[in-house]
């Protein structure tokens, strides 16, 4: 023990008292996904939202058991009957009744299934195909990029409802084919979105990284880029969805869409507007149906990027 301890003993005290008590560890933030449900209760629109489009949900999945009546079943003689009709038998329709005598709200419950087969099985057609495109178009470059960017601004140069318009019009209406037809139509925004994405990830480290180790290409594509790139393609997708469904109305109402037998919003909006001055119960519930869950969709996709997008992280 040298004479020097107390001393450096006293100093270390004075400069303790002086730097007052020890700053607490910096606290860790938790990771993004955990704040997800958090962040959506506290948004009320975005609320109120998911409870129209789980309505809309329930609807299609329990159509046969929550319908109150066959939707395909024609009763002429009750045949434009106001909403809240009983017939003798005790049956009560509660958003009347169509052209043919066939319930309304039975058919306005089963059209959900269809907008929402239409709308989401067109989302993963168009994005399975355009995410192909953009990855290889952005990562590849070169001929592969200068060929599937000459193909996007062709198709981009025709409006979306007239080519398929045009294309439902030469193979004929059917689900099978609506579907087709909207998914092999709409794959250009996701190959532009996920090309500029790729092509700002490629000359990340973690990538240049992969490629001086050997890793094959597929692997570099499929596990470092892809999982980079996820939060603009939901995003996408949600607003997608929204627009898959208004176009299958529109080609329903044309009369290039769904068969007429097959109720569906678009196909209700359709036989209603002969008689929209005298039976508005035909065309103002399916109307309604597409604006809420169209807005709904459109409202939880404006929210999902607001929430993806690390700038405003602490705004949403």
């Amino acid at each position: 023990m040298t004479l020097l301890d107390p001393l450096e003993k006293e100093n270390q005290a004075v400069m303790a008292r002086h730097e007052g008590p020890a700053a607490p560890p910096p606290t860790v933030e938790p990771p993004q996904r955990s704040q997800f449900l958090p962040r959506l209760v506290r948004s009320k629109a975005a609320m109120i939202c998911l409870f129209v489009l789980l309505l809309v949900l329930v609807a299609a999945v329990a159509a046969p058991w929550v319908a109150p009546n066959d939707p395909s079943t024609i009763k002429l003689i009750q045949r434009l009957k106001p909403p809240g009709y009983t017939t003798s038998a005790g049956i009560t329709h509660w958003l009347g009744t169509d052209s043919l005598g066939r319930d309304v709200l039975s058919r306005m419950i089963f059209g959900a299934r269809v907008s929402l087969a239409v709308g989401l099985s067109a989302v993963v057609i168009s994005g399975t195909v355009g995410l192909l495109v953009g990855l290889l178009s952005g990562y590849f470059g070169g001929l592969v990029d200068d060929v599937f960017m000459r193909i996007c601004d062709i198709q981009l140069s025709f409006p979306t409802t007239l080519l398929a318009l045009t294309i439902m019009a030469v193979l004929g209406g059917g689900l099978d084919k609506l579907i087709l037809v909207l998914g092999l139509t709409g794959w250009v925004q996701y190959g532009r979105i996920v090309r500029s994405q790729v092509l700002s990830i490629k000359t990340e480290e973690f990538v240049l990284a992969a490629r001086a180790t050997g890793e094959r290409q597929w692997r570099i594509l499929f596990q470092h880029i892809l999982p980079n790139i996820w939060s603009p393609v939901i995003v996408i997708a949600s607003f997608t969805v929204a627009s898959n469904i208004v176009a299958e109305a529109s080609l329903s109402f044309l009369g290039v869409g769904v068969p007429p037998s097959v109720p569906s919003w678009g196909t209700m909006l359709a036989d209603g507007r002969q008689y929209i001055g005298v039976a508005d119960w035909l065309t103002i519930p399916a109307g309604l149906a597409i604006s809420l869950t169209v807005l709904s969709i459109n409202i939880l996709g404006d929210w999902l990027r607001d929430y993806l997008d690390p700038r405003l992280k602490n705004i949403v």
